[in-house]
C-alpha cells in the first residue's frame, strides 16, 4: 500500500491464492490513509484503522492500537499508510512462513506464504522505481512481486484500491480506483488489463481537438453513420461520458469513433 508522491492518492494492491481477496484485504480513505489486513484477516482492522487515522494517529500508532487489542495478534499481518506518508507493518511471530515486511517513504509491503523475502523486497523495490500514477506504479509492483514468486501456494485473485479527492465516477465519491479479479488462474495481469480499460473509460482527456472544420464536418459524418445526433449521445452510449469536453473531442474518443465507423 502507498500514498503517492504529491500526497493526493492512497492505494492497496494485493494478490492471493484466495477467493475474491479484494473484498477482505484493502481498505482505504481519502486524506486519512491505507489499511491491509493479511494473514487471517482481522477484518476490523480496516474500519478501526480508518477511524484511528482519522482521529490524527499516525501508521505506527494506529497499527500498535489494533495489534494490541487483538488476542490473535500473532497470527495476524497488517500494513498502515497515514496521510502524511508515515508507514508502519506488522507480522505476527504465528503467520505461515514465509512471512515479513518493509516500509518506505510513503509505502508498506507485506506478505505471508510466500516463497520467499525476496517477494516483499521486489515488491518495494519495483514500487520505489516505477513511474506513472499510483495505481499503475502499485499493480506494476504487484505483478513483479507475483513473477518473483508470490504466494507459494499459487494463483486466484488480485485487487486495487486507490482513493483521490472526488476521484471517483461523476466526481461522486472519492474512490478513483476499485478493481477485483476474484478467481482467475493469472489474476494479476488480468487487473493490469482491467486498469486500462479503467484508464480508457474514466481517465480524462490529455489534450483536445477543436471540433472545427473539416475534423467536425467528419465527427459529425461519422455519428450520423452510426445513428447517433451527437457527440454526446453516441459518448454516453459507448461509457465516455469521462472523456467528453466543451467545444472539443479527446484524440482518445477520436480515436475510437473512427475505430467504430471503419
Amino acid at each position: 500500500m502507498a500514498r503517492s508522491a504529491d500526497g493526493s492518492q492512497w492505494g492497496v494492491a494485493v494478490a492471493s491464492k484466495f477467493l475474491a481477496v479484494g473484498a477482505a484485504v484493502p481498505a482505504a480513505q481519502w486524506d486519512v490513509g491505507a489499511v491491509a489486513t493479511q494473514s487471517y484477516c482481522n477484518l476490523a482492522y480496516r474500519p478501526d484503522g480508518l477511524r484511528l487515522l482519522a482521529e490524527g494517529n499516525t501508521a505506527q500508532q494506529t497499527l500498535d492500537a489494533l495489534v494490541a487489542a487483538d488476542e490473535l495478534r500473532e497470527q495476524r499481518q497488517a500494513g498502515i499508510v497515514d496521510r502524511d506518508g508515515g508507514a508502519a507493518t506488522w507480522t505476527g511471530a504465528e503467520c505461515n512462513a514465509w512471512a515479513g515486511g518493509r516500509t518506505g517513504d510513503g509505502w508498506a509491503a507485506q506478505g505471508n506464504i510466500l516463497t520467499g523475502p525476496e517477494v516483499v523486497d521486489v515488491l518495494a523495490d519495483t514500487f520505489t522505481a516505477a513511474q506513472g500514477t499510483l495505481a499503475h506504479r502499485l499493480s506494476q509492483a504487484l505483478l513483479a512481486a507475483d513473477r518473483a514468486g508470490g504466494d507459494r501456494r499459487g494463483r486466484q485473485a488480485a485487487a486495487l484500491l486507490v482513493v483521490s479527492d472526488a476521484g471517483g465516477y461523476g466526481g461522486g465519491s472519492d474512490v478513483l480506483v476499485d478493481l477485483r479479479v476474484d478467481d482467475h488462474p493469472d489474476p494479476v495481469p488480468e487487473l493490469m488489463r482491467l486498469l486500462d480499460l479503467h484508464d480508457l473509460y474514466f481517465g480524462k482527456p490529455e489534450s483536445v481537438l477543436p471540433l472545427e472544420g473539416e475534423l467536425a464536418v467528419e465527427v459529425a459524418d461519422r455519428l450520423a453513420r452510426l445513428g447517433f445526433a451527437s457527440l454526446d449521445d453516441w459518448a454516453g452510449v459507448e461509457n465516455y461520458e469521462e472523456r467528453m469536453v466543451s467545444g472539443g473531442i479527446d484524440p482518445v474518443v477520436l480515436a475510437k469513433l473512427r475505430e467504430a465507423t471503419g
